[in-house]
């Protein structure tokens, strides 16, 4: 089970730095947006960790396994066929792109995430993701503090749960009310979870996007990353 390793990484980026970027923060604050256009700005590869345990989360409910089930998860975590790209996401060879994003397993991702097993397997391939390359962005939702705390630049992008909701309300349409108490529960959960609990690093910069454009919040990583 690997994320997508077909090629090595680009190792050429601006002024010629190998620069590993990590990019934590809570759903729905524009991490991955942010990230995308951090990495093409650089040139450099891109991986959406919290895409890997949805596609996880994918295969357990395509092989109707209850995400509650601890042990039965780990199982199908270890068997599950893996390819997470910048556009693509294929489990055991299904096209599953769409399917992450959807309510079902938008509602089971969280227990999936909160397995410590599971944590620990996608944890070893997401530092393998970065030894192969030697830069890149990865971002996350553990990223800072588990994942890669050596990082050359480490980003906490955050924004209030009610700015969160009217944005995925934006793209995906609902009630925005319902949407914020969906996020707020969600922060709840990774925020008290055993494995891994979201938390900000010591070291990272924390940018709250609440009254920041997309183009903002990236001009601004890139004056880190250059200056």
């Amino acid at each position: 089970m690997t994320p997508d390793t077909k090629k090595a990484a680009h190792s050429e980026r601006v002024g010629d730095l190998a620069v590993i970027i990590a990019i934590d923060g809570p759903a729905g604050a524009g991490k991955s947006t942010v990230a995308r256009r951090v990495a093409a700005e650089l040139g450099v590869d891109y991986l959406d960790t919290g895409a890997m345990y949805r596609a996880v989360t994918f295969g357990v409910l395509a092989r109707e396994i209850d995400p509650a089930d601890a042990h039965a998860v780990i199982k199908v975590c270890g068997q599950l066929e893996l390819d997470v790209g910048i556009d693509r996401v294929m489990v055991d060879g299904v096209d599953a792109t769409s399917a992450i994003r959807g309510p079902k397993v938008t509602s089971a991702v969280s227990s999936v995430a909160a397995n410590p097993q599971v944590r620990s397997i996608l944890v070893e391939l997401q530092r393998a993701w970065v030894r192969n390359r030697g830069a890149g962005v990865v971002e996350g939702r553990d990223i800072t503090t588990v994942v890669l705390p050596d990082a050359d630049l480490k980003l906490f992008v955050t924004a209030s749960p009610r700015v969160r909701a009217e944005r995925r309300v934006a793209e995906s349409g609902g009630d925005v009310d319902a949407v914020e108490a969906s996020i707020a529960e969600r922060d709840r959960r990774d925020e008290t979870r055993e494995a891994s609990p979201l938390s900000i690093s010591s070291e990272a910069v924390v940018i709250d996007t609440s009254e920041m454009s997309i183009d903002d919040v990236v001009a601004d990583i890139l004056l880190r990353v250059q200056g």
